[in-house]
């Protein structure tokens, strides 16, 4: 179903601590959905890998244990939660496929309670400073992930997914008009205080620049506390079309940040900014080339 242009959307997105026992997150995450949506909020998001703590800093064998299919746990107990509450949620899982085959993902979980839609994170980051998410991941291989709810069409990629504007491009010419990014990004102890400065404001500088190059709104909840050498650095955020942030998170503490979308803004930054408009598609072939000198 798609949204009226004058739709208002309540969402809410969940910054949390990652702490080592899944229940307690899981128990914790369902707490805080069924107050977003006491609220107002219809649409929820949790930040990625939220039932367990950041694992991919560490090359551990035993982590796969975390893992679980569509149907697991995560599935299971927040179903009842959108069921009771009345609110679609988007669930970041660490899924299991088969034996062997891992995926970052995420499920949406309709007000009824069932599956609505299902993404697998396309971009896994692999560095240095404990990213090293390709030791557990298989890339994603769904594509593109843009869904209707019964307020509004919406987008959902995960955490490094966000560096790369052609995801945010082809979600919007798909209709998207809220994109979701659930997230885990934070300083590593062996970065000085100015380089994880300018990292945290190049991360937030790359959501509102996709909501304004689109014309939509972005909202993008992202862990905080301490784990093993990486402070998560929180700052979750709603941003308007216009690129302006309308709410923002502590660097560490556990919020629930809400926000009323007026969707009659996106018409109003596409007439002024016709980014979409103005498109040389005929140009743009050189993107199908991982590097053309």
């Amino acid at each position: 179903m798609k949204s009226s242009k004058n739709a208002s959307v309540p969402i809410a997105v969940i910054q949390a601590k990652g702490h080592s026992d899944p229940d307690k997150n899981l128990d914790a995450a369902a707490g805080s959905i069924r107050k977003a949506a006491q609220d107002g909020a219809k649409i929820i998001a949790l930040q990625e890998l939220f039932r367990s703590p950041y694992f991919p800093q560490y090359g551990d064998q035993s982590a796969f244990d975390y893992a679980e299919p569509l149907d697991g746990p995560t599935a299971q107990a927040l179903a009842k939660v959108a069921k009771s509450e009345k609110a679609w949620i988007i669930a970041p899982i660490f899924e299991k496929r088969s034996r062997g085959l891992y995926y970052n993902s995420a499920i949406v979980l309709n007000d009824k309670g069932k599956l609505a839609a299902h993404y697998r994170k396309l971009h896994l980051p692999q560095d240095a400073h404990s990213f090293s998410e390709k030791y557990y991941f298989a890339p994603g291989d769904l594509g593109y992930c843009v869904f209707d709810t019964p307020w509004a069409r919406v987008g959902l990629m995960i955490c490094w997914d966000q560096w790369y504007p052609e995801g945010a491009r082809i979600m919007a010419l798909q209709g998207a008009e809220i994109l979701f990014y659930p997230t885990a990004i934070g300083w590593h102890d062996s970065e000085p205080k100015d380089v994880a400065k300018d990292q945290r404001e190049a991360w937030m500088t790359m959501h509102r620049s996709h909501a304004i190059a689109n014309g939509v709104f972005v909202a993008a909840p992202n862990r905080c506390g301490k784990e093993g050498d990486l402070t998560f650095w929180g700052s979750s955020m709603i941003i308007e079309p216009s690129g302006r942030i309308v709410r923002e998170g502590s660097l560490d503490k556990e919020q629930i940040l809400s926000w009323v979308c007026d969707l009659s803004k996106i018409e109003h930054q596409r007439h002024g900014w016709p980014f979409l408009r103005d498109r040389r598609v005929d140009t743009y072939g050189d993107l199908l080339h991982r590097f053309k000198a």
